[in-house]
């Protein structure tokens, strides 16, 4: 029988997992084995450089916390090796760099996800590793609202240079 003290830590770790699952707005669980440290590192290195948080979790502890947090539906593919990454601003950061990691690593592999506290499927996942980063999104957006400012600007000055290219004339004429 377990001790109390580890007890304890396994109920830490249950809550701990549970309030990472509840505030994050989407995550990506992985079957991890398979790869070597180096792309381990490589790609850990990728997925905290996009504010994704990547740990490795007992199936146990995570199909716990998937309960308390509402993603039960999660606990069917809990099993073998597993990895949890999460994010809380980004939507498509770890969907697109764990599903483009399984492209290249034949025993890596994609096994759930979920979006704003449901469970999605592996379909959805790879349409969201689809997407562009939050910041070209951004930039997109950004472009389409000045686009219509800048032509009116454009517009305004065509105007401004105009009349100024009929008062140079009547100047000169005089």
């Amino acid at each position: 029988m377990a001790s109390q003290k580890v007890l304890e830590q396994k109920k830490a770790t249950v809550a701990a997992l549970t309030e990472r699952l509840q505030n994050s707005i989407a995550g990506v669980v992985v079957k991890y084995e398979g790869i070597t440290v180096e792309a381990d590192t490589k790609l850990r290195k990728e997925l905290r450089e996009n504010g994704v948080k990547y740990t490795v979790v007992k199936n146990t502890l995570l199909s716990r916390a998937a309960d308390n947090a509402g993603l039960g539906d999660m606990k069917g593919v809990l099993e073998g090796t597993t990895a949890l990454a999460t994010s809380d601003d980004d939507y498509v950061a770890a969907a697109r760099i764990l599903c483009k990691f399984a492209d290249k690593n034949d025993k890596f592999e994609v096994k759930s996800g979920y979006m704003d506290n449901d469970v999605i499927s592996l379909e959805k996942i790879q349409s969201l590793a689809k997407l562009p980063s939050r910041e070209i999104l951004l930039a997109n957006v950004l472009g389409a609202f000045q686009a219509p400012i800048a032509s009116f600007a454009r517009a305004v000055q065509a105007i401004v240079d105009k009349q100024n290219e009929g008062t140079t004339e009547e100047a000169s004429a005089e």
